[in-house]
């Protein structure tokens, strides 16, 4: 047993079978979760290069660690399940005090226990009820056809995370002998990591200090779906347009919308002005053209940007030189995209992307035999209707014969309704995380082509209207920004730069986080720096939402202004439905 002093002990000193069985909480103390002492394996790892999860901070170059490699499995109450995790304790001379877990990515938790070694922190990963560390969450969504693991969505949705943290918050304390002294605790993470950080929030809100969720992977219901979208609407209109004519109707709005916001500098930090005051159908007879190329795509969770890693749902073709003008059928698809679903009565079921966002999901494929454009379904889109919509055990939608945008509403009712409780991941009434003091920085990349930066903005305020129904609109958003603060980021793609619009990103939502929550210093903006173009190296102060950017005669300053109708351009409500949506 260690004794209170144990940050004077070295690695070897703590690191070590018998350390980590004594620090395991006692069966009985976790109601539900008895932890398995002969399952315990501790190593001393030395000058260790690290990295986290996806939007987590990674190490620079030449930085290495020591700490110590923990193993440890667990059972439910009378389920006669085990389920094992991995937990990385600093040496005790650099540990801060600190708990960290870092998201994963599309249908992955993260299977690193070592990102929280940058702050000092302990910090742990979970294989849950399905080997996480081995299998993605899709993969074994389905016992067969009809059959779900219910298990396996849960533990995928909020509750291996939870336990996590519900373990590895007591087990650091007593292994690095705390006795009563503050241990903070964090989570972090972008896209789907982004959506478990919420879910986090929302689950089990009393068990972290502080949370940093990127471009959060809400409602799967609509946003998966939203996925094979655009699809359906050149399938429906019977138009498949050249991918290089989509990419010129994008650089053109980026050329067109880029002054609005007051500075000439490649990036749209406006798309609200750039949605209201921009006509697509301006664009019609402007010429493109682009050279032969082999591309990827990733659907849900990537961008283009990303595609090099060939994760799972990667998709790669082949595209021929193009070279023609735009016409009013390119036009069409690109403003139904923009415009998002609605039903056969005109009923709004999901918002879409900023206009200016990459139009990724309306990619068409060639065929070299027919030489001409076709369909193409993004695949983790379709992966989404064939298994957790049909239950299905198929990879992807084979067409989109019969497929009307009253399907598409069918599909997202048929999954809202079905993982409500779980996948959706929109419980507003976040009492419980606020009341213990916790804080929460939120950030979306303003033309993420992925998840539409305005499903960050409904979540916000579905929070704002059930947290604080009786409040004025400033007097809510003053009580907001105590503990729960979004940001924009312009230009900005999914989880990352944009190669479109050199615009900048936040480098250190860690460091401000860490800065609120353990000296309470409150942000009011948020650091990003840019890292290509004319301004490279400039570090922008982002503007908190509700406020927007306004750039003043293409100086280095800019002002957070408050914008009435730029505000409503975000808001939408979702009448095709008969449940709220938050």
């Amino acid at each position: 047993m260690l004794a209170a002093g144990a940050n004077a002990a070295s690695l070897a000193d703590v690191c070590t079978v018998s350390n980590v069985q004594a620090a395991l909480p006692a069966n009985g103390t976790l109601l539900g979760l008895n932890l398995l002492p002969s399952t315990v394996t501790a190593s001393a790892v030395y000058n260790a290069t690290i990295g986290g999860g996806i939007g987590a901070t990674t190490t620079s170059s030449g930085t290495t660690y020591n700490y110590c490699n923990v193993t440890v499995s667990y059972t439910h109450t009378g389920k006669g399940d085990v389920i094992a995790l991995k937990y990385g304790f600093p040496e005790p001379s650099t540990f801060t005090n600190r708990f960290y877990l870092a998201g994963g990515g599309g249908f992955t938790l993260s299977s690193s226990a070592t990102g929280g070694l940058t702050y000092g922190a302990a910090s742990g990963a979970t294989g849950a009820s399905y080997d996480a560390f081995s299998n993605a969450y899709d993969a074994k969504v389905l016992y067969g056809n009809g059959s779900i693991n219910w298990d396996a969505t849960y533990d995928f949705a909020y509750v291996a995370l939870g336990e996590l943290a519900k373990i590895g918050k007591p087990l650091t304390e007593a292994f690095y002998g705390l006795n009563g002294t503050k241990l903070y605790t964090y989570f972090e993470g972008c896209s789907d990591g982004g959506r478990e950080a919420m879910s986090q929030v929302q689950r089990w809100g009393e068990e972290y200090d502080g949370v940093v969720a990127g471009a959060p992977a809400f409602r799967f219901a609509q946003q998966q779906v939203l996925h094979v979208y655009p699809a359906a609407v050149e399938n429906i209109n019977g138009y498949f347009p050249p991918p290089c004519a989509l990419d010129k109707i994008v650089n053109a709005t980026i050329a067109a919308c880029d002054p609005l916001d007051g500075r000439t500098d490649g990036v749209i930090s406006r798309s609200d002005l750039c949605k209201l005051n921009f006509n697509l159908s301006s664009l019609i007879g402007e010429s493109y053209y682009c050279a032969a190329e082999t591309s990827s795509s990733l659907g849900f969770g990537f961008s283009k940007r990303q595609a090099a890693g060939g994760a799972a749902g990667s998709q790669t073709s082949n595209k021929p030189e193009q070279n023609g003008t735009l016409t009013a059928d390119d036009i069409a698809i690109a403003q139904a995209v923009y415009d998002g679903l609605h039903d056969s009565e005109g009923r709004r079921a999901y918002l879409s992307w900023q206009i200016g966002s990459g139009l990724d999901d309306a990619d068409t494929t060639y065929n070299n035999n027919t030489a001409s454009w076709e369909l193409n379904i993004p695949s983790t889109g379709g992966e989404w209707v064939t298994k957790f919509v049909q239950l299905l055990d198929i990879d992807t939608l084979a067409n989109l014969d019969g497929v009307t945008y009253d399907t598409l509403v069918d599909w997202m009712n048929t999954a809202m309704v079905r993982y409500l409780d779980s996948l959706q991941t929109t419980l507003p009434d976040l009492t419980p995380f606020q009341s213990s003091g916790a804080k929460l920085i939120h950030y979306h990349g303003e033309s993420d082509p992925s998840v539409p930066a305005a499903s960050s903005v409904h979540y916000w305020q579905s929070v704002r209207s059930i947290m604080y129904p009786d409040l004025s609109d400033d007097e809510a958003i003053e009580a907001l920004s105590d503990w729960y603060q979004l940001y924009f980021i312009p230009g900005a793609a999914h989880c990352g730069v944009n190669s479109l619009q050199p615009g900048p990103y936040p480098q250190d939502n860690m460091a401000t986080l860490i800065d609120w929550v353990e000296n309470g210093i409150k942000p009011s903006r948020l650091n990003a720096t840019v890292s290509s173009g004319d301004y490279s190296g400039e570090v922008q102060q982002l503007c908190q939402w509700p406020t927007r950017p306004l750039w003043s005669s293409n100086s280095s300053d800019f002002d957070c202004v408050n914008d009435e109708a730029s505000i409503e351009s975000w808001t939408y409500t979702f009448d095709a439905f008969k449940l709220p949506v938050y």
